[in-house]
């Protein structure tokens, strides 16, 4: 039986690492400098960060050094597609340090790229919408799309830093006529990456509804819960800055379903817009960890808690139904999401107050905010972080264990 002082690490932000705290799990996590979750009363060690996209070898390298160091192997949680791409395609030598549930290697790749997951939703007979394939080169022509417009355009992998050469804000682009997509063609061509065109389902963002779920090495669902989106920043194709837990049936029997075609294993969220006749359709998988979890924890299924769980050998926490209504909110851009939305802020402010699940702000975890916003009004800690960038990791760890700086020195 695993001690339950075995830490996680975490590759995520403070909605990764509170279920994980309220689990009474501490926490190793690898977050900007002057990141939130750095601060967390659940964080005993902090490692430098590295961009999956861009350092993914140094990422590799500096896991390894600190899941060397632990007495027993670190149990590893993943928030971005980057790093579920790093940690799924070095698995192998990760887990000689680490453990952690994943996807099968085949099935991360299909899901992440959306040419790939297209192919799969063909041969699974996935109810997606129509799309295709964008190579926006030189040499091809606009002219080739055979799909309904208005479209939407997004890029095949969500790499935020090549999207935003295309599009400054929101994770994806409208294009009402073929005339439209032919202006925007030498954008896309100049930005050296491919794209998906998928047909628009109309209606607003509160129609994209998600499946949540843990499936164990035995293909069992240990937990699950559903959910829907309130307000995204922008209003379309924005990032979710409210979100409320649903009970809504269909939801559950259609992830469930998807689950089995997939032969899934891990966590996932699904991803659904309900059309205008009530049938739902598959936008994407994300077989990874997300902001969810936070607000699946309040309402009852905390599924960053089972994972810990099953990879220490522990016992399962308790599992029930998740509780509808349960909301989350991110309060400083939903206050910007609700005037685009129409809300006036003497509505918005008591409905922010009440939510049960808000990203950083958290009355038992104060100093993650604190410390994280005082640190972003002062420069000196900004340019002390830059010159110790080359470092690493740089653990704040319990007296204990050793003499190696704190991170939030």
């Amino acid at each position: 039986m695993a001690s339950t002082k075995t830490i996680a690490c975490v590759l995520g932000d403070m909605d990764l690492v509170r279920p994980l705290g309220l689990a009474g799990v501490s926490c190793a996590v690898m977050a900007r400098p002057g990141a939130a979750p750095r601060y967390s009363r659940f964080t005993r060690t902090a490692l430098n960060w590295a961009d999956a996209w861009e350092h993914e070898e140094e990422l590799v390298e500096t896991l390894v050094r600190f899941g060397s160091t632990e007495r027993e192997p670190p149990v590893l949680f993943y928030e971005s597609d980057g790093e579920l791409l790093v940690i799924s395609r070095h698995r192998e030598r990760l887990r000689q340090f680490f453990r952690f549930v994943i996807a099968d290697a085949a099935l991360v790749e299909d899901l992440v790229d959306k040419a790939r997951f297209q192919d799969l939703a063909k041969r699974l007979a996935l109810p997606v919408p129509a799309a295709r394939h964008l190579q926006p080169s030189a040499e091809v022509s606009a002219d080739v799309l055979d799909l309904s417009f208005p479209v939407i355009v997004k890029p095949l992998v969500r790499h935020p830093r090549i999207w935003k050469t295309v599009a400054k804000t929101g994770k994806a682009m409208r294009v009402e006529t073929p005339d439209e997509l032919r202006r925007l063609w030498p954008r896309l061509a100049a930005s050296g990456v491919d794209f998906l065109a998928q047909e628009l389902i109309p209606g607003p963002e509160t129609l994209i509804e998600s499946y949540h779920v843990y499936v164990d090495e035995r293909g069992e669902t240990v937990g699950e819960f559903s959910g829907r989106k309130i307000r995204t920043y922008p209003r379309e194709y924005g990032d979710s800055c409210a979100l409320v837990i649903t009970d809504e049936a269909d939801v559950l029997e259609l992830g469930r379903e998807l689950v089995k075609r997939l032969g899934l294993r891990g966590v996932a969220k699904f991803d659904f817009k309900r059309a205008p006749d009530g049938r739902l359709l598959l936008l994407e998988v994300n077989p990874r960890f997300s902001l969810w979890h936070h607000l699946g924890a309040l309402a009852g299924v905390n599924l960053p808690a089972l994972v810990y769980a099953d990879a220490t050998g522990l016992a399962r926490p308790a599992v029930t139904s998740a509780r509808p209504g349960v909301r989350w909110c991110r309060p400083w851009q939903d206050a910007r999401a609700a005037r685009q939305w129409g809300v006036p802020l003497t509505r918005w402010l008591p409905w922010a107050l009440s939510c049960e699940a808000k990203r950083v702000l958290a009355w038992d975890d104060p100093m993650a905010f604190v410390r994280a916003a005082l640190w972003r009004a002062f420069p000196w800690p900004r340019r002390r972080a830059a010159k110790q960038e080359h470092r690493l990791f740089r653990p704040r760890v319990e007296a204990a264990r050793g003499s190696l700086p704190s991170a939030g020195e």
